[in-house]
């Protein structure tokens, strides 16, 4: 038996075999993974007797159910009116050209993925970056930079 059905097994003793438990197994994956696997998906469709097509559209469905390999820090930057208004652009150019990457890329290092996300729930604070977990409101290109800089020697 592969690590990854291992994984999937153990995610789905957990959360359960219902078609309920298809979230929290896919988030499970990709929190341990990083992504989503055909292998994964096609493990996760047997134990919880769905098929294929259901759980890929369901993890292409959702933005933070990555589906293609990302970088160990997957960068999320707010694209709503609000951000944008606020100088989400200018933080968006300062990142690529600084990571030398375009959204939607990973760095060649595989340290940093670029994305762009609908809405963190941060209006209020915009421009808003999230980075893995951790959100970052009210940006400048500067702290924008000064964060990315930071997770870069985490990494050193």
């Amino acid at each position: 038996m592969s690590t990854t059905q291992l994984m999937v097994k153990d995610l789905v003793e957990k959360n359960g075999r219902t078609r309920n438990s298809l979230m929290p197994v896919l988030q499970g994956i990709v929190q341990q993974e990083k992504f989503l696997s055909e292998e994964a998906m096609l493990c996760v469709a047997r134990e919880l007797d769905l098929s294929a097509a259901e759980v890929y559209s369901t993890a292409s469905f959702y933005t933070f159910l990555d589906t293609v390999p990302r970088g160990k820090n997957i960068i999320r930057v707010c694209k709503t009116i609000t951000c944008h208004m606020k100088g989400k652009d200018e933080i968006m150019n300062a990142l690529c050209n600084t990571l030398k990457i375009k959204a939607g890329e990973t760095t060649s290092d595989n340290q940093f993925t670029l994305l762009t996300a609908n809405c963190l729930g941060w209006c209020h604070k915009g421009p808003v970056m999230l980075v893995n977990d951790d959100i970052y409101p009210d940006l400048t290109v500067e702290k924008a930079l000064d964060i990315i800089a930071s997770y870069a020697k985490k990494s050193q």
